[in-house]
């Protein structure tokens, strides 16, 4: 090959490296996919005013069995700081935590986080051995007597999949319970969280719970008890002047 072929040659050569290295340069990167959904609820405590529609509600919506319950309002009488006698109510339900310590303890695999948060049970899978019912600290979990699996609530899962609010919140009265997605900015939750204290039940534990409180008294954090809870006087001792005990 003469010369001025390889000198063309080497020319072309050139300007393709060029041509490469330009588009490796300015190449924008792929975009980053916004991150999925990470459901939540906030309840409303002092807009709760007991009625249990929402309680109803969950075991219509989820079959739930006789005597038990996938959420709860437990009721406490309470003796307030003026000597009167007033009511205090306590929404509860699985708190669906980013640490749930009922995962780690299923031997099968049976109970897992979905990707936006929610825990769920895999029915078929789930030996009915009740270790997951053991470790839940705040009680929100029951094995159905039914189908001898362990039971809890999803959030409604089946609901929010459809683009439905979970059925508590859809029949809450009083409007106390806000649920949302906490990955978006704009979504209730999020904005109520952002402008106004929040608290969570057993805080001591460190679960990360999704499930936040407003206006709830520091009495009530640790009093998770499955059953309504009413104080129950002593022999002998007057039926009024009701406390709630720490």
């Amino acid at each position: 090959m003469d010369s001025s072929r390889r000198s063309i040659f080497a020319g072309l050569s050139n300007a393709v490296a060029g041509l490469v290295g330009i588009t490796e340069a300015t190449a924008a990167p792929p975009p980053t996919p916004p991150p999925g959904p990470r459901w939540a609820m906030v309840v409303d405590a002092a807009k709760c005013i007991g009625c249990q529609a929402c309680t109803v509600s969950c075991i219509m919506e989820n079959a739930v069995p006789e005597d038990s319950f996938r959420t709860i309002v437990s009721t406490y009488e309470v003796r307030e700081a003026g000597g009167g006698v007033g009511m205090a109510m306590l929404p509860r339900l699985c708190n669906h935590c980013a640490d749930a310590p009922c995962i780690p303890v299923c031997p099968v695999g049976a109970t897992y986080q979905r990707p936006d948060g929610i825990v769920v049970v895999n029915a078929d899978a789930c030996v009915g051995c009740a270790y997951c019912v053991q470790a839940c600290p705040y009680d929100a979990r029951f094995i159905n007597h039914t189908t001898q699996k362990a039971d809890k609530c999803t959030f409604c899962a089946h609901r929010v999949d459809a683009g439905l609010l979970p059925a508590c919140v859809e029949t809450c009265v009083g409007g106390a319970r806000i649920f949302g997605d906490l990955n978006d900015p704009a979504s209730s939750v999020s904005r109520i969280l952002a402008e106004t204290p929040a608290k969570v039940l057993k805080p001591e534990m460190h679960t990360a719970p999704h499930v936040f409180y407003l206006g709830l008294d520091d009495l009530f954090l640790g009093r998770v008890e499955a059953e309504p809870t009413l104080w129950q006087p002593q022999h002998g001792q007057p039926q009024h002047g009701a406390e709630v005990r720490s």
